[in-house]
């Protein structure tokens, strides 16, 4: 696996190329944002790494211009630890968010999970199912979804997520659940990881996120596709 570490404290840095090389890994790094583009722009990484309160430009507009071209992994490693960052990080296009300080073993468990979900991501599984008269396809061998013709770029946790709805038909699925399928672990805290993965997954595939047809949410108990609905046609 290729990695792209960005970091500009040379401590950490240093300390996390080291056990990443050590486990096997390629390992490129960047101090800055725009050293870091540079180098996505170049290069095929298989995860970023990727601090936010990095010089010449944040680690959010370095993910955020990442997400417009690629669905390449990205965890990022922050100081900025109040839930509310964490939210904004996954709403931004993360699939992971670790703050600091952090262990060693963590931050390596969290990568595994990732490389796991990449390993599935290129998987050859069931080919495709179409939704309302194709206004939904989703392409299970080449890990593609069209909303109206249109390819839509999901994440590789977005697209994890939609695969393991999709695999229990009509069944209710807890955040603990999803977590577990998607990420390779349970979840520590109240759920709202798993509620802003969900979100962001409802807005690419959604006419109307605020009223979905397809992701449902069962009070209480979690999140569901909606196969059940007269509103929707599988083909």
């Amino acid at each position: 696996m290729h990695i792209l570490l960005v970091e500009d404290e040379s401590s950490i840095r240093d300390v996390l190329k080291s056990y990443l090389i050590k486990e096997g890994w390629d390992v490129l790094t960047s101090c800055d944002g725009l050293d870091a583009l540079k180098k996505v722009k170049k290069i095929k990484f298989d995860l970023i790494i990727l601090d936010l309160m990095i010089p010449k430009l944040s680690g959010e507009e370095v993910c955020k211009a990442i997400r417009t071209t690629s669905n390449v992994p990205i965890l990022i490693i922050s100081s900025k630890s109040k839930e509310e960052d964490m939210i904004k990080g996954l709403n931004i296009g993360a699939d992971d968010y670790i703050t600091k300080p952090f262990r060693i073993k963590e931050v390596l468990a969290r990568i595994n999970a990732l490389q796991r979900r990449i390993e599935m991501f290129t998987q050859k599984t069931n080919p495709i199912m179409s939704f309302n008269r194709n206004s939904l396809v989703i392409n299970f061998e080449s890990k593609e979804v069209f909303k109206d013709g249109k390819l839509i770029r999901l994440t590789v946790t977005e697209f994890k997520l939609l695969d393991a709805l999709l695999k229990k038909p009509g069944k209710v699925l807890s955040r603990e659940d999803l977590s577990y399928q998607v990420q390779g672990y349970r979840f520590i805290g109240d759920g709202r990881t798993m509620d802003a993965h969900i979100k962001n997954l409802r807005k690419k595939i959604e006419e109307d996120p605020k009223n979905p047809l397809y992701i449902t949410t069962r009070i209480g108990s979690g999140y569901q596709f909606n196969f059940e609905s007269d509103k929707i046609y599988v083909v």
